[in-house]
């Protein structure tokens, strides 16, 4: 799956992910991978996402064609983009919505981290929407990613430091995610 972080520390804030493809068995490391890069940027904000590999490059093209619908200012505001654009990922996408059948909304099948000059959020598949105060992770190196960052966000200042720690982790310990990382960083307002 892969492993990604936000983290927020002293008015800076920063991104991350691995750069490990992986299909069943088959890996696809940076090395042979020209676009490794599981963040999205967009004027505005940055955007990592955990699940299948499709989900990168729909998301990059809704973004592109669909600007107008999308404003990640707040967490409201990223809600409501979030249901903006669900139609348009069903209809122009062909994005599968059915999950389980005890589901009380449909899914939008992915979850990433989002990370923007007002703060750093999660977005899950049901369009839910966390605002983070200190750092979080998401994909199947997220436990060792967080227990990581939990170490070191007391000791270290810089906010892609923690990061760095907690990509570090999920590399060593999640069969799905590798080294190298990719990392942004920005100030927070406020």
């Amino acid at each position: 799956m892969s492993t990604v972080v936000v983290v927020r520390k002293h008015q800076q804030a920063c991104i991350a992910a691995d750069s490990l493809t992986s299909f069943g068995d088959t890996k696809q490391s940076a090395v042979y991978i020209a676009d490794a890069d599981k963040i999205i940027r967009r004027e505005g904000f940055y955007m990592g996402i955990v699940g299948s590999a499709a989900h990168q490059l729909v998301l990059e093209s809704l973004f592109t064609r669909h600007a107008d619908k999308i404003d990640f200012s707040s967490r409201l505001d990223i809600f409501d983009s979030l249901n903006r654009i669900h139609p348009i990922l069903k209809e122009e996408y062909f994005l599968n919505s059915k999950d389980e059948d005890e589901d009380p909304y449909e899914s939008s099948r992915y979850d990433s981290l989002v990370m923007t000059a007002s703060g750093i959020y999660g977005l899950y598949s049901l369009r839910e929407v966390d605002e983070y105060t200190r750092y979080w992770a998401v994909g199947s190196g997220a436990e060792y990613a967080l227990g990581a960052m939990f170490s070191v966000y007391d000791q270290f200042e810089r906010a892609e430091d923690i990061a760095r720690a907690g990509i570090e982790a999920g590399a060593q310990f999640d069969n799905a995610s590798a080294l190298p990382m990719t990392s942004y960083t920005l100030d927070i307002q406020g």
